[in-house]
């Protein structure tokens, strides 16, 4: 890729963000190597891996690598057979406890984790928790070994500590006993590991020891007293041995780590990679950016694309087309309009995909294959080289022209200007009429209108602009493809205080041919502008209707379900009633049985007989549902001859065959019931009259029971006990008048 274009483009500001996302040295030194990539597949592994990062950290937060710091040192030296220090043994140590983090990190630990390309990262970590382990036990910090790390090393501390405390012991007694009043503090120090005390100088007879040190000014010597000379000298020699086992404990552990090298250079490896991944996914989320989708056609369709170093509040997104209905792009605009930007969003956004890296635009946004990017941005004149802005621009045209093929990308900010601009706009025709007729995918800024003519008048080759309110004097930023913008000279010259008669003046040096150029594409601008505005509200209701939809199929889902329920519900309650049912008729024909074959008296077969109804009456009552209380409550005057009524508590239906009388009573002619019934109506809604019946009109009568004979196979029923079996069910009294054999008179 291009050199220059990268810097033009500032991809290596992309770099410096996304060295900030990375946490360990390798990972960071991986992102400044990062490169965009001219192979199709690696360019979709990439992706694939930086979405996969994505998804990770929106689920289960960031991982962090900061403990893997580079080893590669310290394993060769383990490969000569050398012994490793304690700090290089920590640092392995920590290495392997941060990949113990990360290989946890990568499981899958619910049934929504599903498997994803960093999957086979993951797995080949080792974390060698034993190496680990032992290393942690042996070593607590850089310059301190643990007393567990041997017994020896135990053994010996142990005895230093003895020493050390006779030492103490010692010099305490002297510094606050006899010698006090010899002595410049009333302290105890230490001079090349030995332990000393202060005594002043014209009292050095009076003090039997070595000197080993004497103050700047020759006023204290510091003696180390002849009482503890032995007691340092096995203090020195346990130090010794100490050192010597803590070099033994060290190679012990370098042995160990030694036959894990490879592992261990696999682990950092994989590590320092899976930072650099993440580095990326973590750069899409603060980027808010999406998985772009190549192709090799040439095509780039960029959906409300943001660059990605300006303000992410402030940025207006742009939607961006090339290489479709049209290979070369024209961009005209007033200055500050936002061409630059556009110009610039699509270059980097294309280094930035080839490089692996989310683009800040809407998902499904395409973007082409391209093996080189040139862009001829900026002002590159030298003093020193004598290039003006003409010449510098010219350069880059000239070195581009030589190696653009195909499969390039082409960016032209300011074609041609610093020149005179007849001339200057027929060059620029005709570098870009040579680009069109190879293919080459190019985009352009200008504010020659010889080019916006050339893009109304050539085949493929396509005008867009920048929007600018003239009311407010500035840019809105957005891109408009397929009209050509206008410079709006006047009108920013007129807001910005230039007199109205020297505007005039100006107008009258324009053509009627240029007036009415510009006159339509004012038009076309906003007409372009009502347009977008239509079809923003257009798809406003497209949305607003999408979701009521999804509200009303939710609603239409839930209703289903509850219906579902009820149904259900209402089955199994049905279930269990007629279990019930059958239960109380099973022990109503056995009473029977009893009641023939033995002497009852008919008290008791009263009692069963209220026991049964109680029983019957509390199933129908867990049946009842509380009816809706009428919105108005009639007269018995109120009804009228043919009126159709409902009794509520009997379910019955039919109308008024005459008025009522005194009483509120009123003949009724029902359906599926006696020909004609007299009830009290007391309740009644608007259409139909909804009907409650007293209670003394369903409270059951006390029946006597009476057999015409009890060795008979066949009874007959009296009227009460006839009046008895109606109050049951209807399929009750049919089931045991079968299983009776009865015979109603």
């Amino acid at each position: 890729m291009n050199k220059k274009t990268l810097t033009k483009l500032e991809y290596h500001k992309i770099i410096d963000i996304l060295i900030e996302q990375a946490t360990s040295f390798g990972g960071k030194e991986r992102c400044k190597r990062l490169k965009p990539m001219t192979s199709l597949p690696d360019i979709n592994t990439a992706q694939e891996q930086t979405a996969a990062a994505f998804t990770r950290i929106i689920r289960k937060g960031r991982p962090s690598f900061g403990s893997c710091n580079p080893v590669g040192e310290s394993l060769k030296r383990l490969e000569v057979g050398a012994a490793l220090g304690s700090g290089e043994l920590l640092r392995i140590c920590k290495l392997l406890e941060n990949a113990g983090q990360i290989k946890a990190y990568g499981r899958h630990e619910t049934v929504d984790d599903a498997e994803d390309c960093l999957d086979i990262f993951f797995q080949q970590i080792e974390p060698l928790t034993l190496i680990s382990t032992e290393i942690r036990r042996c070593i607590i910090d850089e310059d301190e070994i643990s007393d567990d790390a041997s017994s020896t090393l135990k053994q010996i501390r142990r005895s230093m500590n003895q020493i050390n405390d006779k030492v103490h012991s010692t010099l305490s007694s002297l510094v606050n006993g006899s010698l006090r009043t010899y002595l410049q503090d009333s302290i105890i120090t230490m001079r090349g590991d030995r332990y000393c005390i202060p005594v002043k100088a014209e009292y050095r007879s009076q003090v039997s020891g070595l000197i080993h040190d004497q103050s700047a000014t020759g006023s204290t010597l510091f003696i180390e007293p002849m009482s503890v000379v032995k007691l340092n000298n096995d203090l020195k020699e346990l130090y010794g041995k100490e050192q010597e086992e803590i070099q033994i404990i060290l190679a012990r552990l370098s042995a160990d780590v030694a036959e894990y090298t490879e592992s261990i250079r696999t682990d950092y490896k994989i590590m320092t990679e899976l930072d650099f991944i993440f580095a990326r996914g973590n750069l899409a989320i603060l980027m808010n950016a999406s998985k772009p989708v190549f192709n090799t056609k040439g095509k780039i369709h960029i959906r409300e694309g943001r660059h990605p170093l300006l303000d992410k509040k402030k940025v207006v997104p742009i939607t961006v087309t090339l290489g479709d209905a049209f290979d070369l792009l024209i961009v005209t605009g007033p200055n500050t309009g936002g061409k630059t930007v556009s110009l610039k969003t699509v270059g980097l956004f294309t280094l930035m995909g080839q490089a692996g890296l989310h683009i800040p635009a809407l998902d499904r946004s395409e973007l082409a294959l391209f093996e080189n990017v040139y862009a001829d941005i900026g002002d590159e004149q030298s003093i020193e080289q004598s290039l003006s802005t003409f010449s510098s621009h010219m350069t880059n045209i000239v070195s581009f022209l030589k190696h653009v093929d195909e499969h390039s990308l082409v960016l032209f900010d300011e074609l041609n200007a610093g020149t005179d601009p007849t001339e200057g706009a027929a060059l620029a025709i005709a570098i870009l009429s040579y680009l069109h007729q190879r293919g080459i995918r190019t985009m352009a800024t200008t504010h020659y209108s010889e080019l916006k003519v050339f893009a109304l008048s050539t085949p493929g080759v396509e005008n867009a602009c920048c929007e600018f309110d003239v009311e407010t004097l500035s840019p809105t930023y957005r891109l408009l493809i397929g009209i050509p913008g206008k410079s709006n000279a006047f009108a920013i010259a007129g807001k910005l205080g230039l007199p109205d008669y020297i505007i005039d003046d100006a107008r009258t040096h324009l053509t009627e041919q240029d007036e009415s150029f510009e006159d339509l594409l004012t038009d076309l601008e906003t007409s372009k502008r009502t347009i977008r505005k239509e079809q923003e509200e257009i798809e406003h209701y497209k949305r607003e209707l999408e979701r009521l939809e999804e509200e009303t199929r939710q609603k239409r889902d839930k209703l289903e379900e509850q219906r579902d329920r009820i149904i259900r519900e209402a089955n199994e309650k049905a279930h269990e009633i007629l279990a019930d049912a059958k239960e109380t008729a099973d022990e109503t024909m056995r009473n029977f049985h009893k009641f023939g074959k033995a002497n009852i008296s008919v008290a008791e077969m009263e009692k069963e007989r209220e026991r049964l109804r109680k029983k019957m009456n509390a199933t129908q009552n867990s049946m009842k549902t509380d009816a809706k209380k009428p919105k108005k409550t009639y007269k018995a005057s109120d009804f009228k001859l043919g009126e159709s009524v409902k009794v509520l508590s009997m379910n019955l239906t039919g109308s008024v065959t005459s008025l009522p009388d005194s009483k509120g009573m009123s003949p009724c002619r029902w359906e599926s019931c006696a020909p004609q019934s007299t009830f009290p109506i007391w309740r009644s809604s608007t259409k139909r009259r909804h009907i409650h019946l007293p209670e003394e009109l369903v409270r059951p009568a006390k029946v006597k029971l009476k057999w015409a004979n009890p060795l008979r196979s066949v009874r007959r029923l009296t009227f009460l006990e006839k009046r008895s079996m109606r109050r049951l069910p209807n399929w009750i009294s049919i089931w045991m008048m079968h299983r009776l054999h009865i015979s109603v008179p």
